[in-house]
């Protein structure tokens, strides 16, 4: 398994292990509850170096990053972030990803780890021949996710950077620890605030440990792949591989938001001819009886009749309740619609709620 410049401070906390997309990965250190919880109320410091960055260069890099993704790329100014997706021609999803306009010319595409290979392959397929040049820094960056209320004081102490005066889902890059040519993004997965912290893997390997030293005095515990999941869950955002993948499309996801048919990218036609139709959509849920709904277990209607399956369920660490998402097909999607999760051959009681599930 590849490691992270940061995997000798997670055996020195004696996180627990495991493999993720390749990568030897911090799961949790103490308990997935208090590490959420700590994100809510203090702040965080998740390690997601084994995410993919890619460098889209040139005259022609705006027009590579406009043809592959759906949202319009046309609408980002240097300095800015926007989520998006790529789709292949059926309209399914590739990837959903960060795309960051870092200058004039160039470009750089944040993919899930998992997906590093594929997205790269596709960027070379649709590449043009010219005037676009396609750079992998994925072994080259590493990635910390600074994330709770208190992640702007704990990073404040460490940079000259006015981080107050940076936008959400916008950058700005400087020195941080010592450490130059650092790229802070006040984007993030948990819904609590903070930064993503980009910098060389040549030189980040302090970052860690002043981070942690910054933000003891507000808290600061180190976080897991299981929080972060757990917390972005209760947000409603998508996981790929579970909420979304090559055979659900922007729409059936709840993604429309970033699907702009106004622009001509892959899959478009396809997409296009579902706008009004769907037969099934990502939903949000909530038990309403004792259980823990997980992926792939059925969702069941009054009769009995299976309308989908989960692909995402926890017991909330905020709301002490359990949730979950998952397709259903028509009329279920409805907010209200009362169904049915099917949990070691008892039916549970459910019922389709707005996202997100938390609020602060």
């Amino acid at each position: 398994m590849r490691q992270t410049i940061y995997h000798k401070n997670h055996l020195q906390l004696e996180a627990k292990m495991a493999s993720f997309a390749g990568f030897d990965m911090p799961i949790r250190y103490s308990s997935i509850k208090k590490e959420h919880l700590n994100v809510r109320k203090n702040v965080g410091l998740f390690d997601v170096s084994h995410m993919g960055e890619f460098i889209l260069r040139g005259k022609r890099a705006f027009e590579l990053a406009q043809k592959i993704t759906t949202n319009d790329v046309s609408q980002l100014a240097i300095g800015q972030v926007q989520y998006t997706c790529m789709t292949n021609e059926a309209g399914g999803i590739i990837d959903d990803l960060l795309i960051y306009r870092l200058g004039e010319e160039v470009y750089m595409m944040v993919v899930n780890a998992s997906n590093i290979d594929k997205d790269w392959a596709w960027l070379q397929k649709h590449k043009p021949n010219n005037d676009v040049r396609l750079i992998d820094i994925s072994s080259e960056t590493a990635l910390l996710a600074l994330q709770g209320p208190k992640a702007i004081d704990c990073l404040q102490t460490l940079t000259a950077m006015d981080l107050k005066s940076i936008p959400y889902y916008h950058f700005e890059r400087g020195i941080v620890g010592g450490i130059d040519n650092v790229l802070v993004s006040a984007t993030g997965y948990t819904g609590a605030g903070g930064f993503e912290i980009y910098a060389e893997t040549s030189k980040a390997a302090p970052l860690w440990d002043a981070l942690m030293a910054s933000g003891e005095k507000y808290g600061i515990l180190p976080a897991g792949l299981a929080a972060r999941d757990t917390l972005r869950l209760e947000m409603g955002f998508c996981l790929y591989g579970n909420d979304m993948d090559e055979n659900t499309t922007p729409l059936e996801a709840g993604l429309g938001w970033i699907t702009k048919f106004d622009q001509i990218f892959i899959g478009r036609p396809k997409i296009l001819k579902q706008k009004g139709k769907l037969t099934k959509r990502l939903v949000g849920f909530q038990l309403l009886e004792k259980g823990i709904p997980r992926k792939d277990y059925a969702i069941l209607n009054e009769k009995e009749e299976m309308i989908g399956r989960v692909t995402s369920g926890t017991s909330s660490p905020s709301l002490d309740v359990s949730i979950g998402m998952g397709y259903v097909v028509n009329p279920y999607h409805k907010v209200g619609s009362e169904i049915y999760i099917s949990i070691r051959d008892k039916r549970i009681k459910a019922e389709v709620v707005k996202r997100p599930f938390w609020k602060a």
